[in-house]
């Protein structure tokens, strides 16, 4: 919920900037709307207005408030159990400790690296910072997912780019506001270097928030984050095609977006969806060795009542038919969850060849 507001606001305010049409004196821009049945009139000033207004609304709690509610539920989903769903044993045999450690660290490390590129020289060049960063991320979604599981890889790559946004209000976005308004108070000029360095960090929210709404929905669809071995480009591609995508969105508000940015971006996701296509196995299992692998692996659990989703796989009428969500869920590493019944790769791609 209080995610939605943050976009909402984020979007909303980049939108405005792109729009506002020229003005004189202390002014650098304003926009006339009509929303809700009224008119607004919206002007933004050069630096800051000559004197304070007694109420002035900050947006920062929308921020702070998704990187708590976010971190909480990061400890309660996936570090009050991690066997469940951030360690994966055929990946990285991992102590529960071990697990956390390196999952609180990326997040750190995510931050220190991105406010060192921020803080160097190559800020200064948009391009050049923009490989940089996106070789970096790519980088950061391949380790991940040679240590967590898919499902704890995906989340915590969203972590680290929501901990990123949090960071550029708490630590550049919110001190550079306060710093103009000091400034009017004690009767100095505000420097226009602050709200620069504002509008940079929040134009580099702008292009994060679609990424970070995929790694936060990837957790209902197995198949995004269970390709076994390229989940990590399926990662990385659904990043960049939600940046590339946010990017033509922002360049339209200002008249017009070259295609190219929205063309890329559906390429990469449909090279994205071409990847996940099931892909037909060679030979076939027999009914009765799958059904021996489910009374082995996953009967503990959905037989019991109520079973998990509801789903039951204690007789062969029931097995058949949930036959196409067994096949996915084993084949994507869903199930069983932290694979805590020790499934082993041949009973998998058995399930995987059986045709019902």
């Amino acid at each position: 919920m209080v995610g939605i507001a943050w976009i909402g606001a984020s979007f909303y305010f980049i939108w405005l900037d792109d729009h506002l049409e020229s003005a004189s004196g202390e002014f650098s821009g304003e926009l006339h709307a009509i929303h809700g049945g009224g008119f607004y009139r919206a002007q933004k000033y050069r630096v800051a207005p000559r004197e304070l207004p007694r109420t002035l609304h900050w947006f920062k709690w929308e921020a702070y408030w998704t990187w708590i509610t976010g971190f909480v539920l990061l400890v309660l989903v996936f570090y009050s159990n991690p066997a469940l769903y951030l360690i994966d044993p055929a990946v990285m045999a991992l102590s529960p400790v071990a697990a956390i450690a390196i999952g609180l660290a990326s997040l750190v490390a995510g931050l220190a690296v991105y406010e060192g590129l921020c803080r160097s020289p190559l800020a200064k060049h948009e391009m050049a910072f923009s490989v940089v960063l996106i070789l970096f991320l790519a980088f950061t979604a391949w380790i991940l997912t040679r240590v967590f599981s898919g499902r704890g890889a995906f989340i915590h790559f969203g972590a680290i780019l929501g901990t990123i946004m949090a960071g550029n209000v708490a630590h550049v976005i919110i001190p550079g506001q306060r710093e103009l308004v000091r400034a009017r108070q004690a009767g100095r000029e505000p420097d226009p270097r602050f709200g620069v360095l504002g509008k940079q960090r929040s134009v580099h929210n702008t292009y994060f928030t679609l990424p970070v709404i995929f790694t936060m929905i990837s957790g209902h669809h197995a198949m995004t984050y269970g390709h076994p071995s390229w989940n990590w480009v399926v990662l990385i591609g659904m990043a960049l095609a939600g940046a590339l995508v946010r990017l033509w969105f922002v360049a339209r508000h200002k008249g017009r977006a070259p295609a190219w940015t929205l063309v890329v971006a559906l390429v990469i996701a449909g090279v994205v969806v071409v990847m996940l296509v099931p892909r037909p196995s060679s030979g076939a299992s027999a009914f009765a060795e799958v059904k021996l692998v489910l009374e082995r692996r996953c009967v503990a659990c959905h037989a019991q009542n109520p079973p998990p989703k509801g789903v039951r796989l204690d007789d062969e009428a029931r097995i058949h038919a949930y036959a196409a969500l067994i096949r996915q869920t084993v084949r994507a590493r869903a199930m069983p969850p932290g694979n805590l019944t020790g499934m082993t790769e041949e009973e998998r791609l058995l399930i995987e060849r059986w045709n019902p």
